[in-house]
């Protein structure tokens, strides 16, 4: 099969210009959209998770996040302070994204309720990777010595719905994009029938 009629290649190209295009910054601004990562990793799971090499597939969106890092830190002029022993991880925040997207993969429809479960998992998924990033950083970055959990878990959970609601934007976007791929797909193959 040619590679440019390859559905998963055309995922993956989006996903990785997606995360190269968002990934310098966190919470957007008038010139950047915000990150899109989470939904990324959620993404790469859902559409990606169930096809021959799907962890190769996983670790190249883990190096590409780190890549991207690294020349936004190197080159331009980003902060590095979120880089600390605590960086290792976010494999595993960004892996339970991409699990929890890979697990409701087979249940995925374009149904109502499909919908709203996607949303379920989604918002799951965002929430246990939002922890895993932000209790790994309190614990690990050397920041937080004398500021207790109450207090790290108040200055972050502020946070915490901007990470998952612009996560739940992006797979809504990504949602609308299959949807209309269905519609267009559906009247073609109908055409051609006819």
């Amino acid at each position: 099969m040619n590679i440019l009629q390859n559905r998963t290649f055309w995922i993956a190209a989006a996903l990785v210009s997606l995360m190269a295009l968002t990934r310098f910054n966190h919470f957007g601004s008038s010139v950047a959209l915000p990150d899109a990562s989470y939904a990324v990793f959620f993404l790469a799971g859902l559409f990606l998770g169930r096809v021959r090499g799907a962890l190769a597939i996983l670790a190249l969106f883990l190096v590409e996040a780190a890549l991207v890092d690294y020349y936004a830190i190197n080159f331009a002029g980003i902060s590095g302070w979120c880089v600390t022993q605590a960086y290792g991880f976010l494999v595993f925040s960004y892996s339970a994204l991409w699990f929890v997207g890979r697990w409701y993969a087979p249940r995925h429809d374009l149904s109502g309720k499909g919908m709203f479960g996607l949303l379920a998992a989604a918002v799951a998924a965002g929430s246990l990777a939002f922890v895993i990033a932000n209790v790994s950083f309190y614990l690990l970055a050397g920041y937080f010595g004398s500021m207790g959990v109450a207090e790290f878990t108040a200055s972050v959970a502020q946070y915490y719905g901007s990470y998952v609601t612009v996560a739940v934007i992006y797979i809504g976007c990504a949602v609308i994009v299959q949807m209309l791929h269905a519609m267009i797909g559906g009247k073609h193959r109908t055409g051609k029938a006819a």
